[in-house]
């Protein structure tokens, strides 16, 4: 397939010039391949090159697409689909507590300060225990972002502190959700958990500040392979925009909620309005993204195949390896 074409370049690229900067010192680009084939199915199976991209309906879809940002807020910050939230906490903190109940709070927290800088949660609510919790879908890496989330939570606490002497510092848990569709660093994981806690025994030192991150790339389970609640809410907000029918109602009620908020077609002309304005500002940005990607791409394969000729291989086989043109190769 054109997928395979594309990681079998990326993946030979990538090997070749590694054997080179290892000091690998033939220049028989048959022997590479010999030696590259059984590397290759390795490769296959760790899939080190693989992009993550999420296919995108050419035709409006039946469902909301959740990482728009209205679309986001209807699915999970409205008084109609509280149930919705609730449920999805719950699955999301099965064995450590139990939501019965909460009620939004203002998502527009203004500055502390003349001159500060106000925040905008996603979703911002109260138990009915009074925890506090912010639920944050990111479509994109922002420098600092792991300090920005520890500043949101931090704003959380410090706006239970209360005038007089009478406070004795009593605060609430506040809980930090963020739903990624993107990788932090080098992070292998589908979920991060962060607590404070002893560095050296991993004792609990305090628990009223708990962030959960969730990488949504790299979760590559289908319908089927589906174990539990948490995973099955993983499933759907990754394939929403693309689902024909909502899996999983018959395990969870909840779900059959879901299919009917989500529900493109039962929008309101205001939501729909504002969701489509939404699903346009989503899909600018993939686009840019994308020409951005493709831009990047050909630089690495031009500096690759500068390396390859610095090492004295033809510049046939530097086409091949490259799959860029003989008349580039020839004229770098």
């Amino acid at each position: 397939s054109g997928e395979d074409k594309a990681e079998k370049s990326a993946y030979k690229q990538g090997t070749f010039l590694f054997l080179l900067q290892k000091g690998w010192k033939t220049k028989n680009y048959r022997t590479f391949v010999v030696r590259r084939k059984s590397l290759f199915f390795m490769y296959k199976e760790k899939r080190l090159f693989a992009k993550h991209k999420k296919k995108r309906p050419k035709t409006m879809s039946k469902f909301i697409n959740p990482f728009t940002d209205y679309g986001f807020k209807l699915i999970f910050g409205r008084e109609v689909s509280k149930d919705l939230l609730i449920e999805f906490l719950n699955d999301l903190l099965e064995g450590e507590r139990v939501i019965t109940d909460l009620q939004f709070l203002n998502n527009e927290q203004l500055p502390l300060y003349p001159e500060g800088r106000g925040i905008i949660y996603d979703v911002y609510c109260t138990t009915d225990t009074g925890e506090k919790i912010i639920v944050e879908m990111q479509n994109r890496m922002q420098s600092n972002f792991k300090e920005r989330s520890i500043y949101y939570l931090s704003r959380a606490i410090v706006n239970q502190g209360r005038v007089g002497n009478e406070w004795k510092f009593e605060i609430k848990a506040v809980y930090g959700v963020f739903l990624m569709n993107f990788i932090i660093d080098k992070n292998i994981k589908l979920r991060t958990d962060v607590i404070l806690s002893d560095r050296e025994t991993g004792e609990l030192f305090s628990d009223k500040f708990r962030e959960i991150f969730i990488a949504l790339p790299l979760f590559n389970k289908n319908e089927e392979e589906c174990e539990t609640n948490f995973e099955r809410w993983i499933y759907i907000l990754n394939n929403m925009e693309t689902l024909k029918r909502m899996p999983f109602k018959a395990r969870k009620a909840v779900f059959e909620k879901l299919e009917d908020i989500a529900d493109v077609a039962s929008m309101s002309p205001e939501d729909r309005e504002r969701y489509d304005n939404s699903v346009k500002v989503y899909r600018d940005y993939l686009v840019t993204m994308d020409a951005a990607e493709q831009k990047g791409a050909q630089e690495t394969q031009l500096k690759i195949a500068r390396n390859m000729k610095d090492k004295g291989i033809d510049n046939e086989s530097i086409a091949e390896c490259t799959d860029l043109p003989l008349s580039i190769i020839e004229g770098l």
